[in-house]
């Protein structure tokens, strides 16, 4: 068995974040020692040193729990040999009930402790499949800067089934996908997994933006149905809403097919005008039986200095106590001149401050600003 590392020992005799509570059983069982032994003999406070250990508790490890323990115990001992009742029945009995408290707290702390350091676990295998699922953008690609912000609904979850990506292609443009999928939980990341996966192995190889599209329903509706019974075909459907963007380095303009998704924002100095194509098709998933939906491109400009915002229904569908949705359009006009990066904090911490810190729906966003053309 490997032995643990010298910091998870030295943590559970430090007393967490907080060492200066310490000072509040220690204080307690040394005012209890006084007053105990200078009261008049029909004032007993030895009772109340049961409350070292059970403060205790709530900031420091069992280690920690289990000195300041054995510190009460040692403390109702000293209190009977100067009062001269040690003994006596009473003052035994509260003797072995401070012990049997105290071994109970550092029981309780044994548990929390392994319960937190499992949760740990937890944590860090979801960061690392985060990072292998839901991969950084690059902040710079040909003459665009790329911001990205990703918002789990559970405060204490790192995935969902929101998504973005970016894929360099040799006729010298960048393309972007962003989508949302169906549902929560395990099914969504695996779908939501599975679409990333089509994307980053056809973004560059496909000749065009539609074919794209085909390839992506596809591969989805495969992989998603291959194994369901027939008689779920029509009863349990798996789709994500999406936008596949293709922006060229030396055009000013932006080609994008929207799949059911909400439309991009396009910010020029102050105005802010949303991108809504002619033709909204339907969601990843619920193309045609054998790949023959005609996917139609939309084209608008794009110039040196505008900005494009992504979004997913995360962010619009957030409402506030009121119940009222949260403005985006009328709030990145704001920030329009921002950086990307300092757009996406201002909005996160904005969107956060309107809901009251719990989010409904797992949102993400992605800012590119075009530099040049």
């Amino acid at each position: 068995m490997a032995l643990r590392p010298w910091r998870d020992v030295r943590l559970s005799w430090w007393p967490g974040h907080a060492p200066a509570l310490m000072v509040i059983p220690l204080g307690l069982i040394v005012t209890v020692c006084v007053v105990d032994v200078l009261a008049p003999p029909h004032i007993h406070l030895g009772p109340l040193l049961v409350a070292a250990p059970a403060i205790t508790v709530a900031f420091a490890g069992a280690r920690v729990t289990a000195l300041m323990g054995a510190l009460a115990v040692a403390a109702q001992v000293a209190i009977g040999v100067l009062r001269g009742v040690l003994s006596t029945a009473n003052i035994q009995a509260q003797i072995i009930a401070l012990m049997v408290v105290s071994a109970v707290c550092v029981g309780i702390c044994v548990v929390r402790d392994r319960r937190e350091r499992q949760l740990h676990q937890v944590r860090s295998v979801a960061e690392a499949a985060q990072s292998v699922l839901l991969q950084p953008l690059p902040a710079r690609t040909g003459p665009l800067r790329i911001a990205s912000l990703y918002m789990p609904a559970e405060e204490e979850a790192d995935l969902g089934g929101d998504l973005y990506a970016a894929a360099r292609t040799d006729h010298h443009s960048t393309r972007l996908l962003i989508g949302d999928v169906r549902g929560n939980g395990l099914s969504a990341i695996n779908n939501a997994a599975l679409l990333l996966g089509a994307f980053r192995a056809a973004a560059h190889r496909q000749a065009t933006l539609p074919r794209l599209a085909v390839h992506l329903d596809a591969a989805f509706r495969w992989d998603t149905r291959q194994w369901r019974a027939p008689e779920a075909q029509d009863t349990d459907e798996d789709f994500a809403t999406a936008i596949l963007l293709d922006i060229p380095d030396h055009e000013p303009v932006v080609h994008l097919i929207s799949c059911g998704h909400p439309p991009p924002l396009l910010l020029r100095g102050t105005r802010v005008t949303p991108l809504v194509p002619e033709a909204s098709h339907l969601p990843i998933g619920f193309g045609g039986p054998f790949g023959f939906t005609v996917y139609e491109i939309q084209t608008f400009p794009f110039a040196a200095g505008d900005l494009l915002i992504l979004y997913t229904d995360g962010v619009i569908e957030a409402r506030d106590a009121g119940g009222r949705f949260y403005p985006l359009t009328e709030r990145t006009s704001q920030w329009a001149k921002d950086d990307p990066d300092e757009l996406l904090h201002a909005l996160h911490d904005d969107l956060l401050a309107h809901v009251h810190g719990h989010l409904d729906d797992d949102a993400a966003v992605v800012a590119i600003r075009r530099l040049s053309v």
